[in-house]
């Protein structure tokens, strides 16, 4: 009897785990539910509980639904799975992953170039002038030198005072020459060199989303960025 009477009560307090449980979920998605004036009387702006605009009286419309879950897990496609290191023009050591969390805009060039890079370095400082502030807060430029030997951290940071690309957004990563050929290899860039100060290669400029996962590429130069603006502010609106 007392056996019986103690496996009830420990169901008990199961169901009622499972049930609160249960409960606080349906109550957190609520929370997160998203709504919007189906005309955007107020432009984008959003409520988090339903009602009515302020202005047209009309129904607020349920937009969207945000997960407050952190998905810390890397997927398969994303370069963060690449463990080699890089120094940055400020002398860190990082690895890639240490840039998740922001959508990044990356090219590989080398900074003695005096041909396509310095068009690569007009590509990207145009890229980020039709960026709008509030979105490079979750932007980040990368550019990834294919010359590790001559590009070292010191050059590679009054390289980036020369060309005005030493703020918080820009990123200059030296590595190795075997971490720049597999890095070359996931952005299917290809350069060879063709003299001690010299290298041909691709001209691509890759957007990665928050999580490493390629979404764009832009290839050639001076060519039309619109795709590649329209996926950067896609990526880093909130």
């Amino acid at each position: 009897m007392k056996t019986l009477k103690s496996i009830f009560i420990i169901l008990c307090v199961v169901m009622s785990f499972i049930a609160c449980k249960n409960e606080k979920s349906n109550s957190e998605t609520n929370d997160l539910t998203i709504y919007q004036c189906p005309m955007k009387c107020e432009g984008e702006k959003t409520f988090n509980e339903p009602g009515s605009c302020s202005v047209c009286k009309m129904d607020l419309k349920q937009i969207e639904q945000k997960s407050t879950i952190v998905n810390n897990e890397i997927s398969e496609e994303s370069i963060f799975n690449l463990t080699s290191k890089w120094n940055t023009e400020e002398g860190e050591t990082i690895q890639l992953e240490d840039l998740k969390g922001k959508t990044l805009v990356m090219v590989m060039i080398y900074t003695t170039c005096k041909a396509a890079c310095p068009r690569l370095v007009a590509d990207m400082r145009n890229i980020e002038a039709q960026i709008p502030k509030k979105n490079l807060e979750d932007l980040r430029f990368v550019l990834v030198s294919i010359d590790p030997e001559t590009d070292t951290p010191q050059r590679l940071k009054s390289f980036a005072k020369e060309n005005f690309m030493d703020e918080e957004q820009w990123t200059f990563l030296q590595g190795t020459v075997t971490s720049v050929r597999e890095f070359s290899n996931v952005l299917a860039v290809k350069y060879k060199q063709i003299s001690p100060m010299d290298f041909s290669h691709s001209n691509i400029i890759s957007v990665f989303n928050s999580g490493g996962e390629l979404m764009h590429q832009q290839e050639g130069l001076g060519v039309d960025n619109k795709e590649t603006i329209k996926t950067i502010l896609e990526l880093t609106s909130k």
